[in-house]
């Protein structure tokens, strides 16, 4: 079956000016990284381009279409010699208070696209507005929002080629209850409790730091002490990022010391496929909040075997909690460092062509 990208034009290939009008060569302005990506897009994958705009009033006498057409030729003509091409133009030319089917996010104008020969549970809406989501849901289709779950057009090319990664795991055992899920590429979004609330703000840092959407959600035997919780969680999330992270193509595998004050902490990883744990970190009191500190050692290790990851982690300094929280800090930059994707090298780091 047929796939579909159908892409917005202003905002999303163009710069849309602060009048919402772009009737001049003056406001003409391609959005930073969209023909390289669109002409990326178009010569390695399958997609059918099709352009779907609303332009109040195209053709009136307030907003007549020769005011339109010479800007949107020449986009078209700039595409066009970098090699990309739609394949359907569909564009509304009414006001928003006409209520027209065929106007964003109706779907009066895109009835071919619903006969069944698109799979559109495969296609894609990339826009830069609500409508344009609410498009997608009215499609059936997935959606890419510039600004919402998208940030750029390196963004949208990379993941309709090498995939979303995001991955849910749910880890149930007679002492726990563990629900978690995760957006590697994702803005820092946490949603967090284990019924520690230290280590739900250690937790937040990994999310914050590493630019990765998170949800945990534990219920434990809190009753009896922290360690189930704290265990089982380090295992469950060490699966829920090596699920998300598939084959490991293209990304750049290692990866971060910083600084927090009076404590320097260091976190190196390899996701090269073999659990290792080198600690070198000393705590002298017993609890910080409510977490153990014997704790720590035994959540990283976890950690590390259940996501397959040599790590090495050492931190320096006088105050326990900034020593602790520096090496979550770390663990997030180191992760956000190595799991880093080149689409344009889509290769395997490794020698051995497998990790």
């Amino acid at each position: 079956m047929k796939q579909a990208l159908f892409i917005d034009r202003d905002g999303t290939i163009l710069v849309e000016p602060a009048d919402e009008q772009i009737d001049s060569f003056n406001k003409f302005q391609f959005v930073p990284g969209v023909i390289r990506n669109l002409h990326f897009i178009r010569t390695k994958l399958d997609f059918e381009f099709v352009m779907v705009s609303n332009q109040d009033g195209l053709g009136t006498p307030s907003y007549p279409e020769e005011d339109f057409w010479p800007t949107h030729n020449l986009m078209l003509n700039t595409l066009k010699g970098e090699g990309v091409t739609f394949d359907d133009i569909l564009i509304d030319r009414s006001f928003p208070e006409d209520h027209l089917p065929t106007r964003k996010p109706g779907t009066g104008m895109m009835g071919k696209y619903m006969t069944g020969e698109y799979n559109l549970a495969n296609s894609y809406v990339i826009g830069d507005r609500p409508t344009d989501k609410q498009l997608a849901l009215n499609l059936g289709c997935k959606y890419l929002i510039l600004g919402d779950n998208v940030q750029s057009w390196d963004e949208i090319a990379e993941i309709l080629f090498a995939g979303e990664r995001v991955a849910s795991v749910r880890r149930t055992t007679k002492e726990t209850d563990i629900d978690i899920s995760l957006n590697l590429d994702g803005t820092g979004k946490s949603d967090i409790s284990t019924g520690l609330g230290f280590f739900d703000h250690m937790l937040e840092q990994i999310a914050k730091h590493g630019s990765i959407d998170l949800r945990i959600q534990v219920k434990g035997d809190l009753e009896v002490d922290e360690h189930h919780t704290i265990e089982d969680t380090g295992i469950a999330l060490g699966e829920c990022i090596a699920k998300a992270l598939g084959d490991k193509r293209g990304i750049e595998r290692y990866g971060y010391t910083l600084p927090m004050d009076d404590c320097l902490c260091q976190v190196t990883l390899d996701f090269g496929g073999r659990p290792w744990l080198v600690w070198d970190a000393d705590f002298h009191r017993e609890r910080i909040g409510d977490m153990p500190t014997e704790m720590f050692l035994h959540f990283f290790k976890s950690f590390s075997d259940a996501a397959r990851i040599n790590l090495n982690i050492k931190a320096e300094g006088d105050n326990e909690h900034h020593k602790i929280e520096g090496i979550f800090k770390a663990l997030a930059r180191s992760i956000k460092m190595a799991v880093k994707r080149d689409i344009y090298k889509f290769q395997l780091p490794s020698s051995k062509g497998v990790l």
